[in-house]
């Protein structure tokens, strides 16, 4: 049986240099507790949600066509596999169709078979599907807030 990596797409009414930027805003989107650079090929950017962390490395990054994040590390407080995601890509594609451009995101080794794959596939679905689509089309996304006391 093939296994089936998570997949997500959108699409927005913007050109497709707008959509790899804010795509690239990940503080912007995902979470608020962002730590590193999160543009350029060998950047790296560690992104914390309570008890759990994910550091990712930019590996590839062709500008309006195609972001590729590595898993260096992470911390998956609630699995057992704690490590689950180190190794692992996100990839994310971009076709432009005019001034409308379609995004595509693959998180590659995420299959059902793995422990994350439900609570994962819903926080995906979330972030990529409302809180990045409404970034690039509102203006505002919809990130983790930073627990942090000011």
């Amino acid at each position: 049986m093939e296994q089936k990596n998570y997949h997500s797409s959108i699409s927005v009414e913007i050109p497709v240099a707008e959509a790899y930027k804010g795509t690239c805003k990940v503080a912007a989107w995902w979470t608020e507790n962002l730590e590193g650079a999160s543009e350029q090929p060998g950047d790296r950017f560690t992104v914390t949600f309570g008890d759990t962390f994910v550091t990712m490395k930019i590996v590839e990054a062709i500008p309006g066509k195609k972001i590729v994040w590595e898993v260096a590390d992470c911390y998956l407080h609630w699995l057992q596999d704690k490590q689950e995601w180190t190794g692992m890509k996100i990839e994310w594609e971009f076709q432009s169709f005019g001034d409308s451009t379609t995004i595509g995101m693959t998180h590659v080794g995420l299959v059902p078979e793995v422990e994350c794959y439900e609570s994962c596939e819903k926080g995906w679905n979330f972030y990529v599907k409302e809180s990045l689509f409404k970034l690039l089309s509102e203006g505002k996304g919809v990130p983790e807030l930073s627990k942090a006391i000011n």
